[in-house]
């Protein structure tokens, strides 16, 4: 029986079957590139340039140089919606990977009916932003129209909102990313560590956190670009409401996020999309470069491990 699988192996490895594929790589490869270059290297690529243009159409792109840049990173809502992207953002990293770790640490313990609960826990990433949005801010609106408010009237109850809807839509995708971790922790350490006296605390802390350091960093890595990357939720929960304005008579949406700042730049005055494709792009290595950082300091953790 050996000896057979040795020669299917041997077989499927020889130079006879790998030589065609070899010289034939660029057909199988062509259409997978062909659609990446005409969905993503080209549109990133032509809107990289039309951020330095002046434009209402593609088609009549005028070169202003930096001057897109300048007026965002002169424009107040811009700067608002960024530090408010990134209180909103930070604060649902750290509940969701919490709770979600808590949750899939609660279902690994042998309880009854953990697949079930599984299943129910994962069933809100299945909806999509618009529609629960929209039942979102149903369910607020209702519970505030005691007290006579909505939670476009108020910037405290439109954060913690999007903050709620955030949460009970990611926790149970990160739940799963979780259990799969903690079912790779090896029972033999944590019987000798229960041998060495090592409690339930210790045990936690010394061995089942460290040994899945893998499904942190990835789910911190979701979590953290999924908030920054917020729109189709911000748009139907709030649509940056409230209103302040400005003493030069700029007007600040309360709640607006980074995508939605985005989006009012670009549609709302057609004279401002060159601005709103540098927001864009910076908004693009703004996520890269903080995605970035996060991997590498989550992956040394992982390494000294």
């Amino acid at each position: 029986m050996r000896q057979k699988k040795q020669r299917s192996n041997a077989a499927v490895n020889s130079r006879l079957i790998r030589r065609p594929i070899q010289r034939c790589f660029a057909i199988f490869l062509l259409p997978t590139f062909a659609a990446f270059c005409i969905g993503f290297l080209y549109p990133f690529i032509h809107g990289l340039y039309l951020s330095f243009c002046k434009f209402t159409t593609t088609s009549n792109a005028k070169w202003v140089g930096l001057d897109n840049y300048v007026r965002a990173f002169k424009d107040a809502s811009f700067v608002h919606a960024f530090g408010y992207t990134a209180l909103v953002a930070v604060t649902s990293l750290v509940i969701i990977n919490i709770l979600a770790f808590a949750v899939a640490y609660a279902l690994t313990r042998g309880i009854r009916g953990s697949n079930l609960f599984r299943g129910v826990f994962f069933m809100p990433n299945l909806i999509g932003g618009i529609v629960l949005g929209y039942i979102w801010s149903m369910i607020f609106d209702g519970f505030l129209s005691r007290y006579n408010t909505s939670i476009v009237l108020n910037a405290t109850y439109g954060y913690w909102g999007l903050i709620i809807m955030l949460c009970w839509q990611q926790i149970g995708y990160m739940m799963i990313i979780y259990i799969a971790g903690l079912q790779s922790v090896s029972d033999d350490m944590i019987e000798a560590a229960k041998i060495d006296g090592a409690n339930g605390w210790r045990i936690l802390w010394n061995i089942t956190i460290p040994t899945v350091m893998p499904s942190i960093t990835i789910c911190t890595f979701l979590s953290l670009t999924n908030g920054f990357k917020l729109f189709d939720q911000n748009l139907v929960l709030t649509g940056g409401q409230p209103f302040t304005f400005q003493p030069d008579g700029t007007i600040i949406r309360s709640t607006e996020m980074l995508a939605l700042n985005i989006y009012n730049t670009f549609y709302l005055n057609s004279n401002s999309r060159g601005m709103g494709q540098a927001k864009a792009v910076l908004f693009f290595i703004l996520v890269a470069a903080i995605a970035l950082v996060q991997l590498r300091a989550t992956h040394s953790r992982e390494v000294q491990q």
